[in-house]
């Protein structure tokens, strides 16, 4: 397993399944046209998504501009993993051997092996790549053989092969098995457990880069892309947030596709598979593996060929919609008051009986979680502006405390040490899982992500502001003890900061969780009787002639805006009186102004997320003798 064996399918096999039929080996014609189809159908959805943000964030930027409660700088640089690179041992080849190999983690989260280092040096091609989307990470060799036993149920037990089984015969000391639901698994082993650790922690941060890059995006098109996906799946009766959207546009719309092709492929194609045992199962993921790779590039090619027809839709929708957005407002909200009266009843006695009950623990569950991550953030963080303020009062070398300024500005990208809040993060993992499944929320992955991602981001910003803030503060007049207690008091600030945003932080991550859990389950029970309404209603929305407003649009957001009332009512309980002033402050997740629901505005977030000005990533601080010793 491992490097980049022969396709199971064959050009016409693959040609089939991107336009017509496919037909795997030893298995009867699986429809499948399914790249084709599934574009047709999700692209008209997006087109619809496209307007209605466009109109969302016009609406937004026209709106009342209130002042932004973040306090920390935005930290400029982009997310990335830290490069990781050293030799390993891998299984692959026909049949499967243990074979060294020299392995290298680019900073985009991609995976890269060389036969050697020297040819990895020389810039040699690789004998094997891939994006470590939708990976996950098992460092047991008994896990890792049960899931393969797991995957071919009725060879379960039997592992009797023709050829010899090397995980059988040679054990693993430090394995690192990468699984993917529907991709070849790579099978890796480290000399030592240090090694094993440190390739871990770095495959982790890969796996989250590449899963979370459309979540962390704020552009209108990423957030009507996700938007689309989400209603794509709902009209074909999935309510609940799952996992599917972990990854790029073209990733997120394989991952759909194979979920609905994996049923008809495991009925058809697992009979017929050769091998018995582990050996079976190999084969049954090189062949999911030949299908992603055909949809992906099916996805990709549809999705590359659609995109000078959304940058010229995007350019229309703001040229069309800004002129009318008083208008469409307006009709928008006298629609969503005659929504909200005809669904009222239905709508509380679904609240009161199914979700009021279970907001309090969910609520104080995902509050402990965030809560963790971030105060071990803010405990790295001292930590680090104590060391730097410690070297200057012992009078290092220039050299040395430059490179002590460049290890406190990598602390967000340093794996080993962002590790600890990440498994904070963690923590609630279980608890929370039983608290979420009876509401059909599957996407527990994508949110510890998320509060990774935010305890990654924060540490970036109280790292950049604090090296921004030192910059101001010292000069050249200065000597080290002085420069150190100016330190001292810059990092003061820093903390307080970081303590406001932090909470404001929270609260939006709380209440983004909240809907993305309870939004779905009350959509799906509302379903269809509510629904019978929206015809009425539908000959007001047409007159407009825009694509921005829809009924279903319009409904959905009425029903958001009074679930974030209960869940705002729960926040304020769970932080306590005294925050009760600024509990709710920028961190709505209504894309209106409706009654009863408090709103973040789009000018909020931008002010948050980019302060006036340019600053760069990691400021030189300014020189304290000798001259230059404490830039970056």
């Amino acid at each position: 397993m491992g490097g980049r064996p022969s396709s199971p399918l064959d050009k016409r096999q693959q040609h089939d399944l991107r336009g017509g039929l496919i037909q795997p080996p030893h298995c009867p014609l699986i429809p499948a046209g399914q790249v084709d189809a599934l574009l047709r159908n999700f692209l008209p959805q997006y087109r619809g998504h496209l307007a209605a943000s466009i109109l969302r964030q016009i609406s937004r930027e026209l709106g009342p501009q209130e002042l932004a409660g973040c306090q920390l700088l935005h930290s400029k640089k982009l997310p990335r993993v830290r490069e990781h690179r050293g030799p390993l041992t891998q299984l692959w080849g026909h049949p499967p051997q243990w074979q060294p190999i020299f392995c290298v983690l680019r900073g985009d989260g991609r995976l890269e092996w060389f036969s050697h280092r020297e040819e990895y040096e020389n810039g040699g091609r690789p004998l094997g790549s891939t994006a470590l989307t939708g990976y996950t990470i098992l460092t047991s060799q008994r896990e890792y053989l049960h899931l393969l036993d797991a995957l071919c149920p009725d060879s379960s037990g039997d592992h009797t092969q023709e050829e010899p089984d090397p995980l059988l015969e040679t054990p693993v000391n430090f394995p690192l098995f990468l699984q993917h639901p529907f991709r070849r698994h790579l099978c890796f082993s480290a000399a030592t457990g240090e090694a094993q650790r440190s390739w871990r922690l770095a495959l982790q941060g890969g796996i989250r880069l590449r899963g979370t890059v459309l979540q962390r995006s704020q552009a209108p098109a990423a957030l009507a892309f996700l938007e689309a996906v989400r209603l794509y799946r709902q009209h074909q009766g999935h309510f609940g947030h799952d996992d599917v959207t972990l990854g790029s546009d073209a990733e997120v719309l394989t991952t759909v596709l194979m979920r609905e092709l994996l049923p008809a492929l495991r009925a058809q194609t697992l009979p017929r598979l050769r091998g018995v045992g582990r050996a079976r199962a190999w084969a049954w993921t090189e062949l999911l593996d030949a299908v992603h790779a055909v949809v992906l590039a099916g996805a990709s090619a549809g999705l590359r060929a659609f995109q000078p027809e959304k940058d010229e839709l995007l350019a229309a929708l703001e040229r069309t919609i800004r002129p009318d957005v008083d208008q469409m407002m307006r009709l928008r909200a006298r629609l969503a008051g005659r929504l909200r009266a005809q669904i009222q009843g239905p709508l509380e006695s679904c609240l009161h009986r199914k979700v009021d009950v279970h907001l309090p623990r969910v609520t104080q569950t995902l509050l402990n979680t965030v809560e963790a991550a971030l105060a071990a953030v803010q405990t790295l963080l001292a930590q680090g502006m104590d060391r730097l303020s410690l070297h200057l009062r012992g009078k290092p070398s220039g050299t040395r405390l430059r490179k002590e300024v460049y290890s406190f500005g990598e602390m967000p990208w340093d794996p080993e040490l962002m590790q600890i809040c990440y498994r904070e993060a963690e923590r609630s993992r279980g608890q929370l899982r039983q608290l979420v499944a009876p509401f059909g929320f599957l996407g527990l992955r994508s949110l510890v992500f998320g509060a990774q991602d935010l305890a990654q981001q924060l540490m970036a910003d109280a790292v950049a502001t604090f090296l921004q803030l030192a910059d101001q503060c010292l000069s050249t007049a200065l000597d080290c003890n002085q420069a150190a207690q100016q330190l001292e008091k810059v990092r003061g600030r820093v903390l307080k900061k970081f303590q406001s945003d932090s909470g404001s932080a929270q609260r939006r991550f709380i209440r983004r969780w909240q809907i993305c859990i309870f939004l779905p389950f009350v959509l799906s029970q509302l379903e269809p009787s509510c629904k019978l309404e929206l015809p009425e209603l539908e000959g007001d929305v047409l007159a407009v002639g825009s694509p921005a407003l829809t009924i279903e649009g319009i409904y959905e957001d009425v029903i958001r805006g009074v679930l974030l009332q209960r869940i705002d009512r729960e926040l304020k309980k769970a932080l306590g009186a005294s925050d009760v002033s600024c509990a709710l402050d920028g961190c709505s997740e209504a894309p209106w102004d409706q009654e009863g629901a408090d709103e973040e505005t789009e000018a909020q977030r931008e002010t948050c997320s980019r302060q006036p000005g340019s600053y760069p990533e990691v400021q030189p601080l300014r020189p304290l003798p000798p001259p230059g010793t404490l830039r970056s």
